[in-house]
């Protein structure tokens, strides 16, 4: 008889990693990127196929995709 583990199979859905939302400010030429992320801290990625200015998503230090530009709002609870 096989048993189906839930947690497991919750665990599929989330993806592996810590992502987040930078801005490109300056390709390398040598295959990586110089990102600023939401805090003002300047990072260095893999990947050169976004333009300087655009936003990216990065997960594992890897430019995964461009992210929209979206306002960004902060709220006080």
């Amino acid at each position: 008889m096989a048993t189906t583990n839930n947690w497991q199979q919750f665990k599929v859905l989330i993806p592996e990693g810590v992502r987040n939302v930078a801005t490109i400010t300056a390709n390398n030429g040598n295959g990586t990127s110089q990102a600023e992320l939401r805090n003002g801290s300047v990072i260095t990625v893999k990947g050169e196929g976004v333009s300087v200015g655009q936003k990216v998503f990065i997960q594992d230090g890897e430019i995964k995709g461009t992210a929209p530009n979206l306002a960004r709002y902060e709220v006080e609870v």
